[in-house]
């Protein structure tokens, strides 16, 4: 069994075909077990109720933003050592700097190709093969 397979993914984005493209990126890097949320608040209630090994989240959502995710992600015992990837349309350097300042992993920039959606997932889990 591949490391992909065993990662559990959490795909939070409130539009649905950036959740549909980020699932089919995933599921064609061999990724098996992927959940999907349409805000920060429905992923943050997913991550309470199983926790997932990854979090892909979009930075600009109603509700709870992918930084407040990622916070509320990081402050809960049982989830803060889920990797979290921010996913951004906005090349802001402060919001980069934000991001790593609440702990995210990686940062990923819409639109953006299988292969740097790889190269960010690897960069914190190694080799997925």
């Amino acid at each position: 069994m591949s490391l992909a397979e065993k990662i559990k993914v959490l795909i939070v984005d409130d539009q649905v075909t950036s959740r549909l493209l980020l699932s089919d990126a995933l599921t064609q890097l061999g990724f098996k077990q992927i959940t999907a949320a349409g805000d920060g608040e429905q992923g943050m209630k997913i991550m309470e109720q199983q926790p997932h090994h990854l979090v892909i989240s979009d930075f600009n959502m109603p509700k709870m933003d992918g930084l407040g995710l990622l916070q509320a992600v990081r402050t809960n015992p049982n989830t803060k050592k889920a990797a979290f990837i921010i996913l951004t349309a906005q090349g802001d350097r402060a919001l980069v700097q934000k991001a790593a300042q609440l702990g995210a992993n990686n940062v990923l920039a819409k639109p953006f190709t299988i292969e740097k959606m790889k190269a960010a997932i690897e960069a914190v889990f190694g080799a997925l093969k």
